[in-house]
């Protein structure tokens, strides 16, 4: 043969070589694009550099970044058993650690020639040549892993060629890897701050966010803890302020569903029509406005529970439409005709006496009954005034984070707040503090500050003397403008009589009145 015609036939073989590794290109490119599954991409990658390239018997081993050692991720034909067992390469093992420590590139003209080959994967052909190129990512060429396969020319110049196009394939590979653990850092952080959001939700509504250490809030903390455990329904009774949504909170956060949504809704906020398609969603076109398919409260709820407040406000049209999925857990759509079942755990919530409204017919006996499962009655605070000191301090501190600042209630305050019936119960406690605390520019919250808010001028003394305990005049903890009013109160603002409670003259305590900047109450 002559040398003309041995070079028209390295050149043809160049040509066909060069066409290959393009199409091989393209159909790398097409594989990486499919998918986010990293190892499933691996394992295309490995078929084209089979099928079209004939670079066969291909791996790629990633970095694990806890050990710094090679993991086999991908073989060709899939794993073997014993890449399935985990094989590992540290820096310099083998020919594969070799290429890790060094960063390098390794061709290898016949296997069973190179000494570094330790064959644990018992796939190679010791008599083909070898190629390994390193996997690196970023402007820094972090190394990332390893990609190897082996040719079936033993010709230097092809295999020059072919190191050049693995080393673009390992390019290519390079930003799925790096796409895959941009992927993988971004779910741990979600994860990790799904994990935090739910540590500070139920910090936020466990049971230690339910103050109290009197005899009726002993009681609700027991009942609390037992219907937790189960799936049971449950009627929240209360007066309006008295924290019913947060032992609602507290029941789903302490249960076997805390993981799974919890869905709220205020059924007294929205007319029939739009309640219906709140709880039970709707279809696109089900009704003016309704562009789009939604999903209902029931929907979003599935596995979860479902709050319900203000029960006792819906029509009795719609009780109807609610008992249904209540006993059936099944409902359909605002304007569709499938059927849809769900796993809900209902939580009520009404400050009606619904017992009064079944009597009227204004409420359905049958839905009173699926709904007063397990009844909780939430005390008023008139009815727990031993509560009022933790609640004022935990509320102070709860402010305080609000505000950013340091907070604190003197005793005096609190004794003033125990002398109110607190009509609107723990929330009016609530926001009396936080106007409270805007009024105190130094952040001490006292009587005097309290004052500043009106409470005084509400308080009732006919109700206050019956429900407050009397304050003893000998307490070392008064200050002299508290005892002074102490014992007007006791003495029902007869000065002469609360002079004598005090041991003083009626003009030493008329002085004191006056001076103290008291205001005397005409009963």
């Amino acid at each position: 043969m002559g040398l003309t015609q041995t070079k028209l036939m390295n050149s043809n073989t160049r040509t066909s070589l060069l066409e290959k590794e393009l199409e091989g290109l393209f159909q790398v490119s097409r594989v990486l694009s499919r998918s986010l599954n990293l190892h499933k991409t691996l394992l295309g990658v490995l078929d084209v550099l089979h099928e079209t390239v004939a670079m066969q018997r291909g791996m790629v081993t990633l970095l694990d970044m806890d050990s710094g050692e090679l993991l086999v991720d991908a073989v060709h034909n899939g794993l073997s058993e014993k890449a399935k067992s985990g094989v590992r390469y540290r820096p310099g093992e083998g020919i594969i650690g070799t290429i890790l420590k060094d960063g390098k590139c390794i061709v290898i003209n016949q296997l069973k020639d190179e000494p570094r080959f330790l064959d644990r994967l018992g796939l190679y052909d010791a008599k083909l040549p070898f190629i390994g190129v390193p996997i690196k990512i970023g402007d820094e060429e972090q190394l990332v892993g390893v990609l190897a396969a082996q040719p079936q020319s033993h010709d230097e110049d092809i295999l020059q060629e072919q190191l050049r196009f693995m080393q673009m394939v390992a390019n290519l590979i390079a930003q799925s890897v790096r796409l895959s653990l941009k992927v993988e850092s971004e779910r741990r952080d979600i994860t990790d701050e799904r994990d935090r959001l739910r540590r500070e939700v139920r910090a936020d509504y466990g049971l230690d966010n339910i103050v109290g250490h009197s005899q009726p809030m002993r009681r609700i903390f027991e009942q609390l803890r037992q219907v937790a455990k189960w799936n049971t329904t449950v009627l929240i009774r209360g007066e309006s302020g008295t924290g019913k949504e947060l032992v609602a909170n507290a029941i789903h956060y302490n249960s076997p569903r805390s993981n799974r949504p919890f869905i709220k809704l205020n059924c007294a906020a929205l007319p029939d029509n739009l309640l219906e398609s709140e709880l039970f969603g709707h279809e696109k076109g089900a009704f003016t406005g309704a562009v789009s398919q939604r999903k209902g409260r029931f929907e979003q709820a599935d596995g979860g529970t479902l709050f319900l407040d203000e029960i006792g406000e819906i029509s009795a049209a719609f009780q109807a439409k609610l008992l249904r999925v209540l006993q059936e857990g099944e409902f359909e759509r605002v304007g569709g005709d499938r059927t849809f079942k769900v796993d809900v755990r209902i939580i009520a919530a009404t400050n009606r006496d619904l017992e009064s409204a079944v009597e009227e017919g204004e409420f359905r006996e049958d839905l009173y009954y699926r709904l007063n499962v397990m009844p909780l009655y939430i005390p008023a605070l008139r009815d727990r005034s031993e509560d009022i000191p933790d609640l004022a301090r935990f509320l102070i501190s709860k402010l305080a984070k609000q505000q950013g600042r340091e907070l604190e209630i003197t005793d005096s305050a609190i004794r003033l707040l125990m002398r109110y019936a607190w009509p609107g119960n723990v929330r009016e406690l609530e926001n009396l503090l936080e106007r409270a605390a805007i009024m105190s520019e130094g952040g001490l919250i006292d009587r005097d500050v309290i004052g500043l808010t009106g409470l005084e001028d509400k308080i009732n003394i006919n109700t206050q003397t019956a429900t407050a305990p009397a304050i003893d005049l000998e307490d070392d903890t008064l200050d002299e403008r508290e005892r002074v009013i102490a014992a007007l109160e006791q003495a029902g603002w007869v000065q002469a009589k609360a002079a004598r409670l005090l041991g003083m003259t009626p003009r030493q305590i008329a002085y004191r009145i006056q001076t103290l900047n008291i205001k005397v109450r005409q009963l």
